[in-house]
């Protein structure tokens, strides 16, 4: 694969409502914080462009709604996601309860995909000091499903980026991946069947 060549990459934030997906999404992308709430209803898109490995990347970024009641009408964006940010909030406990039902959700609707869909899982506000989720606890549920996890804050700007950029790179292995596959599969040098053998 060409290393020179950009790659688009569709990544999608999940998780309950008022977690602060929109907030990491804006501090990364646009480098702000935004104080006013507003609840996004369906999905959001914005776009960052970055090297990662020397391949330029387009990351296509959804931000999506958490209410339950979008819940069916969000994982129709899930198709084509080549990863996926699980949001919760520390000083909410429900929110992180629920990561369960978000990944297995999402995973349901990203087959024929493999389990070890990259994925990252961002614990938010770790600014506030009302904690409701230990680090320890998040940690242990991440590293039983083998998700990387990260603290972060979305009005300190603590850890977003880092974890962003580590879900590109792993959507981009993947993507190199699949498409090296593809290349192999696609393109046989050897005939799979012998010829048959006819009489002249």
């Amino acid at each position: 694969m060409d290393a020179s060549k950009k790659v688009d990459l569709k990544i999608i934030i999940i998780g309950a409502l008022g977690v602060g997906k929109t907030s990491l999404l804006h501090q990364y992308v646009h480098k702000t914080f935004y104080e006013d709430y507003r609840t996004t209803l369906g999905a959001s898109i914005l776009t960052k462009v970055l090297a990662v490995d020397n391949t330029p990347l387009k990351l296509q970024i959804w931000d999506t709604g958490g209410q339950e009641r979008f819940r069916s009408m969000v994982s129709t964006f899930y198709k084509g996601s080549d990863g996926c940010v699980l949001a919760f909030d520390v000083t909410d406990r429900e929110s992180f309860e629920s990561l369960d039902n978000w990944r297995d959700d999402f995973l349901e609707k990203v087959i024929p995909r493999e389990q070890d869909f990259p994925m990252v899982v961002l614990g938010n506000k770790i600014d506030i000091c009302d904690r409701q989720v230990p680090k320890e606890i998040a940690s242990a549920w991440c590293k039983e499903k083998d998700i990387p996890y990260f603290e972060v804050s979305a009005k300190n700007n603590i850890n977003v980026a880092e974890a962003f950029e580590t879900l590109a790179k792993q959507a981009l292995m993947t993507h190199k991946g699949i498409f090296e596959s593809y290349l192999t599969d696609s393109i046989k040098l050897t005939p799979n069947d012998k010829p048959k053998k006819s009489c002249c």
